[in-house]
Order: C-alpha cells, then structure tokens, then sequence
C-alpha cells in the first residue's frame, strides 16, 4: 500500500506545491527551476546569458545521428512540465526522434519512445488536443503534465535518428529542486512498441510483463487498418489487463475498444481529460486514442501486462464477401437478436459459407499495424523491457502527413 499512497503524495505534491493550495508555503523548500538552451544547467542567476541577454540560445540545431540532453540534472528533485517544439513534424521525423529519461544514475533507460507518440499521439500524426497528461494547442507542440521524482539524478535526452538534419529544437522543462523525498517514490516508465501485421487471433501487447510494485497510468495506441477489410468496423476488441500473478486470463477485461476510450457504437474525433481519440481518418484507415487511469487507479503489487484484442466485426455477409477477396480473419460471435453465439465454444466450429451459420452481426480476430505506447510508475528507476525497436520499423508504412 506505500507505494500506491507515495504516488497519490507526489501527484498532490506537483500539483500543489508552487503555492500549496496556491497561497501556502511548502513545509520542505521546494526551488523552482527551468531548463533551456538559454539556461541547460538551470542554475540560479545564470539564464539567458548569451548574447547580453537578448535571445541569444533559443533553439539548438540537431544533426542526423545525433543526441541532445535537454535535461542532464544532478541532485533531488521533481520534473513537472515538459513543452518542446521542432520544425520538423511530419510523420517520419515524429518517429525518428527518440525522447529518453534516465533517473538516478541508470545506465538503461525507464523512458524510450518515439517523440511524437510519447506526447500522447500515435502514428506520427499531429492534432490539437488536451487531455489531463498531454496537450498541444494548435497542432505545432507538445507538453506534457506528468510528476517525474527523481532522488539523486535526472537525463532525458532526444536522439534523431533519421537521415535528415532537423534545423530547430526547442523546449522547457519546469522541474522542482528539493533535498530529499520523505516518502518512498515511484518512477515514471514509458514503452513503445508497433507490429505491422498483428497475429492473427494474438493480442497485441500494449506493456509486456513488468515485475515490481507500482501504477499504470494509461496508454496511447495507433492503427493503420489493413485494406482487405476495407471500412468495415476495427474497434471490437477488449483490453486486458493482468495484476499480480494472472496467467490465462486477466483480472481486469473491458468490453471493446471504442468502449475503453469511453465512447460508443464506434469512434469518432474527441478529446476528453481522461480519454479521447484525436485521430479518425476512415479514409486512410487511420486512428489514435487515449485512455488514462487517474480518477480509476490501476495499482499492482508483484507485476502486471496489459493487451488488446486484434478483432473488428460486420454483417456476416460483408464478412464473407471480406473473405472472398483475400482477407484473413477468425469469426468469433455472431449476435441476432435474441441469440448471441459464441463460435469458439461450439463442439463443431462452423465456416461462414456453411447453410446454418448463424445470421447477423459477426465479430472476427483480423491482422492491422498496431502499435501503444504505455505509461506507467515503477517502484525502480531501470528499465527492465526489451529495447525501443529498429528506425525501420518505426517509420515504415507511415502517410506523409
């Protein structure tokens, strides 16, 4: 319970402390700092130097294959604001830059992700949105809200990894310096990951097993959908999400995806605090959607994964013309009123082209390019999940805008 009760601390602690119920003091000194090109050390009395002080170092330049630390901080304290802006944002840039966080000294990252789908969108695509972790205004920045503790040292740094020289960077990271935390904290983690042909009748895996104690906040996913389905309906499967020793099955499983991001009956453009879907192209096939766990906490005490179903669904006979012109998928329920058919229950699986069966609306495990980043806290500052994958893999497939 300590760790669960430290992040509720801390939450409240950055939300708060700049004026403690906006007119307090904190009982600990809380120092603000910002960190800039004009001021990357964020030492007192020392921004803005360059240049006699009029805009001297707004933007840094950032080389194909090259890094920068926007934060490389020593001592104890709480990341709480991070704004950044490039001028380059069309989609493969949006995948080739990697954000990487690094707390307290950890040679392996607990945050890296393409930078565009770390600021809460997927699919490289850009849309003014605001949500309780992640905004951007009109469509040309990215913030993000989240509280980072860290104890003795924090490093996020951006890599571009692409062939293409990105011209300006900018950023501000607003962060708190303090001499200790009483309490025991959390770590906030990120993970990306994207399979352009999901598994047929497979779960994608939006976070894959993560042993320890900690909270996971939410995720961002993005779907290319595979044309052989044409515009049929994608958005059937179910989020589950196993705590603390599952294995077959899952403790926690919703009711389809649309229904995940708190909507219904499909999916359109929305963006709510807490959920929302800022990317709906029925055109292209393209969608991106948000859920994040704050007002209902997912907790968990020894370990925890989290996958979608890959299932979509139609009027059984646009599922057989599908079918007819090439498209892989598994029927799995057909539902007509009054009678709603489990397919994978019955004793003698049935096709569609078979006279009895059943009439109706017909859900089906289908293959799309799906691919999450997940948010979560970790009662450890390393990374203990497999590396961010391959630049190929990343940028591969995207649309131009």
């Amino acid at each position: 319970m300590k760790s669960a009760f430290s992040f509720l601390v801390i939450l409240v602690f950055s939300a708060n402390v700049a004026g403690q119920s906006l007119y307090e003091m904190p009982q600990q000194q809380a120092t603000t700092r910002w960190v800039t090109f004009e001021n990357t050390d964020a030492q007192k009395g020392a921004g803005g130097m360059e240049n006699k002080g009029a805009k001297g170092h707004a933007f840094e330049r950032l080389k194909a294959g090259e890094s920068v630390d926007l934060v490389n901080f020593d001592g104890s304290g709480l990341v709480n604001r991070i704004w950044l802006t490039i001028s380059d944002r069309s989609p493969e840039m949006l995948r080739s830059l990697k954000i990487e966080m690094f707390w307290d000294g950890e040679e392996n990252p607990a945050v890296s992700v393409p930078l565009g789908d770390f600021f809460g969108i997927g699919l490289g695509k850009k849309a003014a949105f605001e949500s309780a972790l992640f905004a951007d205004p009109e469509g040309r920045s990215f913030n993000c809200f989240i509280p980072m503790p860290f104890k003795e040292k924090a490093v996020i740094r951006v890599t571009n990894e692409s062939k293409k020289d990105l011209h300006q960077i900018f950023y501000e990271i607003n962060l708190l310096e303090k001499s200790h935390f009483q309490e025991e904290v959390l770590y906030f983690h990120a993970y990306w990951s994207r399979d352009l042909e999901t598994e047929l009748g497979k779960d994608f895996v939006i976070l894959p097993k993560v042993e320890g104690k900690g909270r996971f906040l939410g995720t961002n996913i993005g779907i290319f959908t595979n044309e052989l389905y044409e515009d049929t309906w994608w958005g059937e499967g179910e989020v589950k999400i196993y705590l603390d020793g599952d294995s077959e099955y899952p403790s926690l499983v919703g009711s389809g995806t649309e229904d995940y991001v708190g909507t219904a009956y499909g999916q359109g453009v929305f963006a709510h605090q807490y959920q929302g879907s800022p990317v709906v192209d029925v055109e292209e096939g393209a969608y991106a959607f948000y859920r994040f766990h704050i007002p209902d906490p997912v907790y968990f005490y020894e370990d925890i994964k989290v996958t979608i179903q890959q299932m979509g669904g139609a009027p059984k006979e646009k599922v057989q013309e599908l079918v007819k012109n090439g498209a892989r998928l598994i029927p799995v329920t057909v539902d007509q009123f009054p009678e709603f058919t489990n397919l994978l229950e019955m004793d003698e699986s049935l096709v569609l082209e078979d006279e009895d069966f059943p009439q109706g609306w017909t859900n089906f495990y289908r293959s799309d390019d799906v691919s999450a980043t997940a948010y979560f806290y970790l009662d450890r500052p390393g990374r203990m999940l497999p590396p961010l994958q391959s630049i190929e893999a990343k940028t591969s497939n995207l649309s131009s805008e």
